[in-house]
């Protein structure tokens, strides 16, 4: 029996993997924000369901702590947790919400329960994002895209920044055992959760209409939950694998990003002055 956690668990892929592997026995970890969403794991089986905002810092980690406390052995992250705002918006702590939920929220929990993942046999982190399509720099000087917001911008760097954080845990964790996954899902008519602006959602309503089924979707991520690559850092576009080398995948970027997460994650510390 595994353990499996996985972040937006209520909603599109999430949900449908954690219906997955609650129908064959396991123990499934469900993060999300909606406790009526998350109701309908109340019954489920072996389903725990953690209301948490993950867009807030604090919050990501006392779930890690709650985690770790009831599951000591994890073997299984998955990290689907995504919301578009075509509007720029911060979070409760003063960071643009795109890059709280979909990097540092991914960056707290893979690194927060890297000593539970470690225990298990075969560990993986699953982190579905973007790699293999073209993204710009990250914004070193204004990461929270203080000017010039967009949408999609939000979107790219978030992605960007992921591809730079699978390399970097990789790094940090090399002994762990720990398997980082970058995996692109390709177009899946998954539940697009977001805030948008009309021309936005017009083409979102084309995704759902041409996307492949969120049961087509996750196929590629339960082949790496099941048999994870033996590498510490490897990367998928929907079933293929790709090279997570050259141009997105710097190990001198990942290190500029990984010391920029430092300095912004200490400055929400416990016990911070504010």
């Amino acid at each position: 029996m595994k353990t499996i956690v996985i972040s937006g668990g209520t909603d599109g892929m999430g949900k449908a993997l954690a219906m997955e592997y609650l129908g064959r026995g396991d123990n499934v970890v469900v993060l999300g924000r909606d406790p009526a969403k998350g109701a309908v794991f109340a019954e489920a089986g072996r389903a725990t369901f953690i209301q948490a905002d993950l867009g807030l810092v604090a919050r990501n980690r006392e779930v890690v702590g709650l985690i770790a406390e009831r599951f000591p052995v994890v073997d299984a992250l998955v990290l689907c947790a995504r919301h578009f705002r075509s509007a720029r918006v911060e979070t409760a702590e003063g960071i643009e919400s795109t890059f709280a939920l979909e990097y540092l929220s991914r960056h707290l929990l893979g690194h927060g329960l890297a000593a539970a993942l470690g225990r298990a046999e075969r560990p993986v982190i699953v982190n579905v994002s973007g790699p293999g399509t073209a993204k710009p720099e990250i914004r070193w000087h204004d990461v929270s895209l203080t000017r010039g917001y967009h949408g999609v911008a939000a979107q790219l760097q978030a992605g960007r920044a992921n591809d730079l954080l699978g390399v970097a845990f990789a790094a940090e964790h090399a002994g762990s055992g720990i398997s980082y996954v970058l995996l692109n899902p390709g177009g899946v008519a998954t539940s697009f959760s977001g805030d948008y602006d009309a021309a936005t959602a017009a083409h979102v309503e084309a995704l759902k209409r041409y996307g492949k089924p969120v049961e087509e979707g996750i196929v590629p991520i339960i082949a790496r939950i099941d048999d994870p690559p033996a590498e510490p850092l490897s990367a998928f576009v929907e079933g293929r694998r790709i090279a997570p080398t050259g141009p997105g995948f710097e190990p001198g970027a990942a290190k500029r990003l990984a010391e920029v997460t430092r300095r912004l994650l200490a400055e929400h510390r416990p016990g911070r002055p504010s």
